[in-house]
């Protein structure tokens, strides 16, 4: 079996970007950094990074000096296998899709390695940048500090997309043996905590019971916990819910 992000490393190089190239000036004229942000953007059709923005202030890295490869080594330790898988699954399912690809992408909350050895609070966000004939060319990636969020043991992720469901759908499958929780189980189970019936979150949310039942129950499973108000109190906990 592959090790977590074996295929992610398998579509990246550690080649840096070129801050003199015309494409790179380009970008820099046209992408919004914001404080606390460092931003990427990666082409499959060149196989290196083409833009980088914002690293030595975030993580210490120079902007000619960061690469994929070493975005994805920084992952702290308890995050990577985790972060690599989800980055492999995430990947594969819009990799499969041909339309409307610059509305896919997926968000992941982590701790990142600084050079100078201090893990830093990341919010990431990859979405699809550019796209030529069905297929995805290009990446941004945009990586955020915030301080404010509590990472526990519980890994925090979304997808996005016209198949928004389907995308979280498949990574809920494939990443259940993980202590992680997507957008839409979160949503779900802060409803829960504030007293409110599966009935009543079903009909909040547009969507059926059933549906509801789907995102709460598998969790006590995950979480090894048994009834509804042990689930609610592990999230407490584990800062899941604030």
């Amino acid at each position: 079996m592959n090790a977590p992000g074996d295929y992610s490393k398998s579509m990246i190089t550690a080649t840096p970007a070129d801050l003199t190239s015309k494409q790179y000036l380009e970008y820099k004229k046209a992408i919004q950094r914001f404080p606390d942000e460092a931003i990427y953007v990666y082409s499959f059709r060149e196989s290196r990074m083409v833009y980088a923005d914002g690293w030595e202030e975030i993580l210490g890295y120079r902007d000619d000096e960061i690469n994929m490869l070493t975005i994805v080594t920084i992952t702290s330790p308890e995050y990577a296998p985790f972060s690599g898988e989800l980055n492999d699954k995430a990947l594969k399912f819009i990799l499969t899709k041909t339309e409307h690809l610059d509305q896919y992408g997926f968000m992941i909350e982590v701790k990142k390695m600084h050079k100078n050895g201090n893990p830093i609070p990341i919010i990431v966000k990859v979405g699809v940048f550019k796209s030529e004939n069905g297929r995805v060319t290009e990446i941004i990636g945009r990586n955020q500090i915030n301080h404010s969020i509590s990472l526990g043991n519980v890994m925090r992720y979304a997808a996005y997309g016209p198949d928004k469901s389907a995308f979280e759908d498949e990574l809920n499958k494939e990443l259940f043996r993980h202590y992680a929780i997507s957008n839409k189980e979160k949503e779900a189970l802060t409803l829960v905590a504030k007293g409110y019936a599966f009935k009543e979150i079903a009909h909040s949310l547009n969507v059926s019971q059933s549906a509801i039942e789907k995102r709460i129950l598998p969790m006590y499973k995950r979480f090894d916990v048994k009834s509804l108000a042990h689930l609610i109190t592990f999230a407490y906990e584990n800062h899941i819910l604030p």
